[in-house]
C-alpha cells in the first residue's frame, strides 16, 4: 500500500476546474475542515488508546459519519492502523478499531 504524506492529501484537488465559484470556495474551506478533523481524531487516540468511530466521535465535536470519512485518510497517510479488533458501536453494532500509528 502506497502511503501518502499529509501534503499530499491537502495538494489534491476538492473542485474540478469547470465548476462553479461556490465548489471553489466549499473546497477550500472543506480543506481547512479536514484539516481539523484529522488533528482531532490523532489527539484523541493518542490520549485515549484504541477506539472504533463512535468511541472517537463521542470524545470529539465529530459525527460517527465525520470521523468514518477521515478514518481511510489518516490510515492512507500512514498516522492511524486498525487493531485487528471490534468494538461496539453505539448501534450494538461490531465495528473497527483503531489505534495512532
Amino acid at each position: 500500500m502506497q502511503q501518502l504524506s499529509i501534503d499530499a492529501f491537502e495538494s489534491a484537488p476538492l473542485a474540478r476546474r469547470r465548476d462553479p465559484i461556490t465548489s471553489h470556495l466549499a473546497a477550500e474551506q472543506a480543506k481547512e475542515m479536514v484539516q481539523v478533523h484529522h488533528a482531532l481524531i490523532l489527539a484523541v487516540l493518542r490520549k485515549h488508546g484504541p477506539l472504533g468511530k463512535d468511541g472517537i466521535g463521542a470524545r470529539t465535536s465529530l459525527t460517527g459519519v465525520q470521523v468514518c470519512r477521515r478514518l481511510d485518510e489518516l490510515h492512507d497517510m500512514g498516522l492511524i492502523r486498525l487493531t485487528g479488533k471490534t468494538v461496539m458501536s453505539t448501534a450494538g453494532r461490531n465495528e473497527r478499531e483503531w489505534a495512532a500509528a
